[in-house]
């Protein structure tokens, strides 16, 4: 709740400030969802409050350089906001460390740190003779959780593929809860990059097809259906095999885009109304944050289901993988 009165105050404010200016919805929305070459923080007295990041560029040896400095080292960024060279306006290797890096990189560190405090307390601890406590106990019943999912949908090897449902599970949770965050360190769009989960649809993919039985892969290239069948179906099922990737990528992406997105159009509807006098501009703020309020607790839910369903679709597809011939 502070979090939504602080951004009342200052969407007051900007109110004030910006009532006579054209709002570029588009631009504030994709500005936010996007990528970035800095980490905006906020803006004070017309600054803007930024960490800088590393631009690592590979063209004509190493160059690293800040953003804020990219011209003075030929580059500049294009429509799309990446870092294209100046004079020819191709794109170099870019290994920049850009918004979504560091969250990335912030993230997997902040729950390695986690998942070791939390293994440390099991090591002191007998858990059979106590309940566990503290940070222990609030991962206890989400791993406990995913545990069970994999001995339902995996079946008698499911330890073998359990720590993986358990990381997968509790990465999406993680990035997708800090993504709601409005402040440093949160506020980065990870979940809701199709890269990012891009990535994450294809270690599922390779775990699948790299440890499939020899009964699955004979469903796939020699089904047991009529003769007239035979040329169609195994087309039909490695087209299968490859879309399950996709609909795992596409399914969180989208529902992570789509909320972060209906949250700032909601904020965007103060700035649209404040040209029409203080009395519409403020009643509307006011309508504007409560809803917002109700789809921010909305996207907490979205974000604990669509951690869950990642890791249940993928803890089936393995499941389909490992069976075998009755």
């Amino acid at each position: 709740m502070r979090r939504w009165l602080l951004i009342l105050l200052s969407l007051f404010l900007c109110t004030a400030v910006h009532a006579e200016e054209d709002i570029n919805i588009s631009e504030i929305i994709f500005e936010h969802i996007g990528d970035e070459y800095e980490w905006h923080i906020t803006e004070w007295k017309g600054k803007p409050i930024a960490i800088p990041l590393p631009c690592i560029v590979v063209e004509n040896g190493v160059k690293i350089f800040t953003a804020h400095h990219a011209e003075e080292h030929g580059y500049t960024f294009n429509e799309n906001g990446k870092l294209v060279n100046a004079n020819t306006g191709k794109r170099p290797i870019d290994l920049s460390i850009t918004k979504n890096v560091l969250a990335l990189i912030m993230s997997s560190l902040l729950l390695l740190i986690v998942v070791l405090i939390t293994a440390r307390w099991y090591k002191q601890h007998d858990s059979l003779e106590e309940a566990p406590t503290g940070l222990a106990s609030a991962m206890e019943p989400l791993i406990a959780m995913v545990h069970e999912m994999a001995r339902e949908n995996i079946g008698p090897d499911y330890r073998k593929f359990s720590p993986y449902l358990c990381m997968a599970f509790l990465w999406i949770l993680f990035n997708n809860f800090l993504g709601i965050m409005p402040f440093f360190p949160g506020g980065a769009n990870l979940t809701g990059n199709i890269a990012i989960t891009l990535v994450l649809a294809l270690f599922t993919f390779f775990t699948v097809n790299l440890n499939g039985t020899k009964h699955y892969y004979k469903e796939i290239f020699a089904p047991e259906v009529p003769g007239f069948l035979k040329p169609i179906m195994p087309v039909i099922e490695v087209f299968s095999a490859f879309m399950k990737p996709v609909s795992l990528t596409i399914r969180l992406f989208a529902n992570m885009l789509a909320g972060h997105i209906m949250i700032l159009s909601m904020v965007c509807i103060i700035f649209i109304v404040a040209k029409y006098g203080p009395l519409l501009g403020s009643s509307m703020t006011v309508v504007s944050v409560l809803f917002g309020v109700f789809l921010d607790a909305l996207e907490c839910l979205v974000a604990f289901i669509q951690a869950y369903v990642f890791t249940m679709l993928s803890s089936i597809y393995i499941g389909l993988a490992r069976a075998h011939e009755e």
